[in-house]
């Protein structure tokens, strides 16, 4: 599967030239790396070449770097917006990313590109912040109107910053400072038994 990936990944290159900032294969999954500027370009010509022909978006998310690989290390940008294609007459995938670094990020919308971009714009934008120019409609989708903040960035504090309940008096929903005592997210922790070693070996003889 990556040899075919491989060679797809060369026909994207010569498709779309300095349009995109990389292409690249990793874990059998071919993603391209494109600027914002050039991204509803990227995206029509991913769509509609015969070659290529990802007709559909599957899933669109956001990616929040900040504290990526730790104590620092990252220096790119803090956002990005990554869409995850389909093509069912050439039955392969691409993961397009565009990142972004700016105080909000924003980036225009897919939704003349591919109408499944709507709903998933919208969830990236709750979630994350990123404003999607362009979208017909972008308001939160998951979290209430009233909610402060996006939940999915890594500096939202894990008890948020608002709370609310119904409020008998005014006979309505009332929003107020959270009343519970903040709590530390404890790590993951990952053992070295046999579960793992017999999956990292499965994993290598496929």
């Amino acid at each position: 599967m990556s040899r075919y990936y491989i060679q797809l990944a060369e026909q994207v290159r010569k498709k779309l030239g300095e349009r995109i900032d990389s292409c690249d294969v990793s874990w059998g999954q071919l993603t391209v790396t494109a600027d914002r500027h050039h991204l509803v370009e990227v995206a029509t010509v991913l769509r509609d070449d015969p070659a290529l022909a990802f007709a559909e978006l599957i899933d669109v998310c956001g990616v929040d770097y900040r504290d990526y690989g730790g104590d620092g290390a990252w220096q790119g940008p803090r956002f990005a917006s990554v869409y995850h294609l389909l093509s069912i007459k050439q039955n392969h995938r691409l993961r397009l990313k565009v990142m972004l670094d700016e105080e909000p990020p924003v980036i225009p919308s897919m939704v003349d590109v591919w109408a499944s971009a709507n709903w998933f714009e919208r969830e990236a934008f709750d979630l994350y912040g990123i404003v999607y120019e362009g979208h017909p409609d972008l308001r939160r989708i998951l979290t209430d109107y009233g909610f402060i903040g996006h939940p999915f960035r890594k500096d939202f504090p894990l008890i948020g910053n608002v709370e609310m309940r119904y409020d008998p008096d005014k006979q309505r929903v009332v929003y107020q400072p959270v009343s519970i005592e903040p709590r530390v997210a404890q790590q993951r922790v990952i053992r070295d038994d046999h579960r793992y070693a017999d999956r990292l070996m499965q994993e290598e003889e496929e």
